[in-house]
C-alpha cells in the first residue's frame, strides 16, 4: 500500500470510526432536515464544512496554528448541539420559503464549524505524521478520505431519513425533531464529559 493509499484509508477510518462517533453525530444533525431532493443544498452545506476543516486541518497539521485538544474535544460537541439547535428552528411547512432564507446562515455556521473540527482532525492526523517531514501528500490523501468518509456518512443518514418518512410514515418535521433531538442528547453528554470551565 502507498503512502498515498494509507493516509487515505486512515483519512475515511478517522470520520467515520462508530468510536469516535462526534464527527458522525455533527453530519447526522446537519443534513437531518433534508431529502434527497435537496441533494443541491446538501452538497453546499457539505461543501462548506469541507472548506472549513480543510483550513484547519492544513494550518494545524503545519503548526501555522495550535489549540489545546481539551478545548476542541469541548467545542466539537458544542457544534453538534448548536447544528441540532438550528434544526428545531426549521419550520413545521419546509417550503422552499421558508427554507430559503436561512440557508446562508446555515452555510456559514457548517464553514465555522468545520473550521473546529478540522483542528480535531489534525490532532489525529499529526500523531500518525511524527517526524515527517513531506507533509503535503498525506496531508492530502487524509483529507480525501475525509471527503470519501463524509460523503458516506450523508448517504446513509439520507437512506435512514428516506425509511423513516417513507416506510415508517413519519412526518419529514416530526423525522428531523427526533434525529436532532438524539443527537442533542448524545451531544450534550460530551459536553458534560469534555468540560473545561
Amino acid at each position: 500500500m502507498s503512502d498515498f493509499q494509507l493516509y487515505l484509508v486512515e483519512g475515511f477510518r478517522h470520520i467515520s470510526d462508530l468510536n469516535a462517533y462526534d464527527h458522525i453525530l455533527f453530519i447526522t444533525a446537519l443534513c437531518a432536515i433534508y431529502r434527497w431532493s435537496e441533494w443541491k443544498k446538501i452538497l453546499i452545506l457539505v461543501t462548506a464544512f469541507t472548506i472549513g476543516h480543510s483550513i484547519t486541518l492544513a494550518l494545524a497539521t503545519l503548526k501555522v496554528i495550535t489549540f489545546p485538544t481539551n478545548v476542541i474535544e469541548f467545542l466539537i460537541p458544542v457544534t453538534i448541539a448548536i447544528t441540532c439547535l438550528f434544526n428545531f428552528a426549521v419550520p413545521a411547512n419546509n417550503t422552499k420559503q421558508n427554507k430559503s432564507q436561512p440557508m446562508i446562515y446555515r452555510y456559514l455556521a457548517a464553514a465555522v464549524f468545520g473550521l473546529v473540527h478540522g483542528l480535531g482532525f489534525s490532532n489525529f492526523l499529526r500523531s500518525m505524521l511524527g517526524k515527517q517531514a513531506n507533509i503535503v501528500l498525506p496531508l492530502l490523501a487524509f483529507n480525501v478520505g475525509l471527503e470519501i468518509g463524509q460523503l458516506v456518512i450523508v448517504i446513509v443518514v439520507l437512506l435512514i431519513s428516506s425509511i423513516g418518512i417513507n416506510l415508517l410514515g413519519s412526518k419529514p418535521r416530526e423525522w428531523n425533531l427526533i434525529i436532532s433531538g438524539i443527537v442533542l442528547g448524545i451531544s450534550i453528554t460530551l459536553i458534560q464529559k469534555n468540560w473545561i470551565f
